[in-house]
């Protein structure tokens, strides 16, 4: 269940998409091209709060407290949020949600959603926390502010329970100038729960390339990102990112991958045309001496018999290839190049390595 995390991009519509249907629909429509065109695997990921319950009733109102006011003004109905998921799923991303309270956790289950997230601000919640190991559903967490025993307690919790967990490092700075992003994080993480799938929940506002090629090569698989885009005359937040930014995003996590290869828990094979061309800077075995058929070679007259030296050439045998007691099957003269058919040797006799020696060199 593990694999459900990996190299998934989750885009988060920023502050509720101001709680309007429409520009919600919108922001899905323009990051879903952005996904298929860049052939990644993301989710869209909406934000739940029963905002009836989720406020004090003596703050409600209150419009000096920016959080309340903005939970109040992007409320939106069960309707609504089925309108945003069907549109999501027909989108072909996967629809997530941040449940922030226990009612929101019914609504992930009443809409079936695959994966739920827990916000920073939530990692210690156990009220929460416990409601949604109730749904026995994957979940991802990011760690902005935690301590080292928040994020401890919070993995034997999920581990004790045999429910899929993601950490993601974040720094809960909206936005994240560079210097405060510290990517090192991510090493810590994959070092003290090397069990989970580490990610990177970021708002940095000034590039959409470094942190995705560094935290890539940390060894980050599953990244988040705030969305919009400019309409209705809302400007955008530093934090958030728009289509074109989230393209030079997905196409930085290309770069990343392609450049970092095949995975580290495991000896890379290489290409052929690495191979090709490390062949040809082999020393070749060349005779220092005539040397009459039957000789055999021993590693203690090795200094008389031959030198080594380039280019190896197609058949000829090279440096690593000479073994004691070999027989020479025929004749052989000084400064010739010693070829696989002048030994009788298991290479000579063996069709695949006889193969791979007239293959290779010049």
């Amino acid at each position: 269940m593990q694999r459900i995390f990996n190299d998934l991009f989750v885009l988060e519509l920023a502050n509720n998409h101001w709680g309007r249907v429409d520009r919600g629909l919108a922001i899905i429509n323009a990051f879903a091209q952005v996904v298929r065109f860049n052939n990644v695997r993301a989710a869209i990921k909406l934000q739940f709060r029963d905002v009836d319950h989720f406020i004090s009733p003596s703050f409600k109102g209150r419009e000096d407290l920016r959080y309340i006011k903005k939970t109040e003004a992007t409320k939106l109905e069960k309707h609504e949020y089925a309108t945003l998921i069907n549109a999501i799923r027909d989108q072909g991303c996967i629809p997530m949600a941040t449940a922030f309270d226990e009612a929101s956790v019914d609504l992930c289950e009443e809409f079936d959603l695959p994966i739920i997230k827990v916000a920073s601000s939530d990692l210690n919640d156990w009220f929460l926390l416990d409601r949604i190991a109730k749904t026995r559903k994957p979940v991802i967490v990011s760690t902005g502010g935690s301590s080292e025993k928040d994020i401890d307690d919070l993995v034997t919790f999920f581990a004790n329970r045999h429910i899929p967990l993601s950490l993601n490092h974040c720094v809960s700075l909206y936005p994240s100038e560079d210097g405060e992003l510290e990517l090192n994080q991510i090493d810590y993480l994959r070092a003290r729960y090397p069990d989970l799938v580490i990610g990177f929940s970021t708002h940095e506002y000034s590039d959409w390339r470094d942190s995705m090629l560094m935290s890539y090569a940390k060894g980050a698989r599953t990244w988040e990102r705030h969305i919009d885009i400019e309409a209705d005359g809302i400007a955008v937040s530093p934090y958030c990112s728009q289509p074109h930014q989230v393209d030079a995003w997905f196409k930085a996590f290309h770069k990343a991958r392609e450049m970092c290869g095949a995975s580290g828990d495991t000896k890379r094979i290489p290409s052929k045309r690495e191979i090709e061309y490390l062949d040809q800077l082999v020393r070749g075995v060349y005779l220092k001496r005539d040397l009459p058929a039957g000789y055999e070679f021993h590693h203690n007259s090795v200094d008389r018999d031959f030198y080594l030296a380039i280019p190896l050439q197609k058949g000829q045998l090279s440096c690593r290839e000479v073994m004691n007691g070999q027989r020479a099957a025929r004749e052989l003269k000084a400064d010739a190049a010693l070829m696989i058919d002048d030994l009788e040797s298991p290479y000579s006799s063996t069709p695949a390595l006889r193969q791979l020696i007239y293959n290779r060199g010049l």
